[in-house]
């Protein structure tokens, strides 16, 4: 019996490999690229899964494999790239999987801000560059320009509606920053559409929750501290903030109205809000486990491998974590580690000094030696992400920064990089 995980994020995938195998089943990956997964096949066993490499943007070439995998029984798409992909491919070969509809209105984010506006769950509006269209006249962007002002008002974030990892996301405070974000995206490729919604202030946040048969349970909510203004670039998180009881059931009765406004009935959600003075705003809901390390927190912070609800879910049955009250374990937290400026990546200073810091800290590598880092205004440019733990998020934060702040990721210039005055 097999369950088939289309491309998998950047850690986890051991979790998934022993959640399978305590289910008896037999876990195949389809990648591109196995070497993006070398952490983690590094630390299993040989054998433990059968590893795949195929081209998994080729939806009939996955279909293929599938077709010619003994005993299928489920499919994992974990991942913002090929979620709809594997929605779709699972709905063709009827296996346990949520409406590919579902899927899709969740990865346009300015259609779920409207849907959530509609149903009084958001106090703002998105509009987007159909919304109204550009007028004869105005120039490139000059429709959505007006519609900012007039209905979103500054200051207002611009965002790619299928975007992710912070990528083309951009903090608009007057006219003449609005001006200048219209001129940069418009020679930006976009994954969706450049949309404007408003910005809300506040230490943003991301509940971690899983839902079956419509009923969300809250697993805990993750700390976001990002970059200042006007990048929203990720850098640190720890997990389970302490929140007041009555504060967190008044959340999870949100998030629960949030998911089932967006008919998300089913699996993991990653729901990123802002806690304003009003009470919070969802910023995002991505249909999946978190990434990073979230995942890695989860377990660790729970004391249960969060992993086996992921199976069971692809397997279509009900999560034994929905009523499960899990052990417990440690409060966690991880650092991105950027490096100073832009180039190839060289190596990574002072991982030797972990090992006599508090809170167990740990390494673990996202780039190799070789790498180009480009962009460091967003979440493509850490190289790795420094881990530690404690008896509480708060100390678990302190003791991942102690141990990040001992820690260089080193780049040098690309070899055709022009002198900076």
């Amino acid at each position: 019996m097999t369950v088939v995980c289309l491309e998998a994020l950047t850690f986890g995938l051991g979790h998934l490999v022993r959640a399978a195998e305590g289910l008896g089943e037999r876990l195949v990956l389809l990648t591109r690229d196995p070497a993006y997964y070398a952490y983690e096949l590094e630390r299993l066993p040989a054998g433990a899964l059968d590893v795949v490499e195929t081209d998994t943007f080729d939806v009939d070439g996955v279909a293929e494999r599938l077709r010619g995998t003994p005993e299928l029984r489920g499919l994992i798409s974990s991942t913002d790239t090929w979620m709809l992909v594997g929605a779709e491919l699972a709905a063709r070969f009827r296996l346990p999987g949520l409406d590919p509809e579902v899927l899709r209105l969740t990865r346009d984010k300015a259609a779920v801000r409207n849907l959530l506006h509609r149903a009084g769950l958001s106090r703002g509006r998105a509009v987007d560059s159909t919304d109204p269209a550009d007028a004869p006249g105005q120039g490139q962007g000059g429709g959505l320009r007006e519609a900012v002002l007039k209905e979103v008002g500054l200051p207002a974030v611009l965002k790619d509606s299928a975007g992710t990892g912070s990528q083309n996301v951009w903090l608009v405070r007057d006219e003449s920053e609005l001006d200048a974000v219209l001129v940069e995206s418009a020679g930006r490729p976009l994954k969706g559409r450049l949309f404007a919604e408003p910005y809300f202030s506040g230490p943003i946040y991301s509940a971690e929750t899983l839902t079956w048969s419509g009923r969300t349970r809250l697993l805990g909510v993750s700390s976001r501290l990002m970059s200042p203004e006007p990048y929203f670039r990720e850098e640190i998180t720890a997990f389970p903030v302490a929140f007041p009881e009555g504060r967190r059931i008044a959340l999870e009765r949100r998030l629960d109205e949030v998911l089932a406004a967006i008919r998300y009935t089913d699996r993991f959600a990653h729901v990123e809000f802002v806690l304003t003075t009003d009470g919070p705003e969802v910023v995002e809901v991505n249909p999946r486990i978190g990434g990073a390390l979230v995942g890695e927190g989860l377990c660790r912070a729970l004391g249960v491998n969060v992993y086996e609800a992921m199976v069971e879910a692809a397997l279509g049955r009900r999560p034994g974590l929905m009523d499960a009250d899990p052990p417990g374990g440690p409060a966690v937290a991880f650092v991105l580690g950027y490096p100073s400026a832009p180039g190839v990546l060289t190596g990574v200073d002072g991982l030797d000094r972990l090992a006599d810091m508090p809170g167990s800290p740990l390494w673990y590598p996202v780039k190799r030696t070789g790498d180009p880092v480009e962009h460091l205004a967003d979440s493509r440019g850490y190289a790795g992400i420094v881990y530690a733990e404690a008896e509480t998020a708060e100390l678990a934060t302190h003791r991942a920064v102690a141990a990040a702040n001992a820690v260089r990721v080193r780049t040098e210039p690309f070899p055709d990089a022009e002198p900076i005055p």
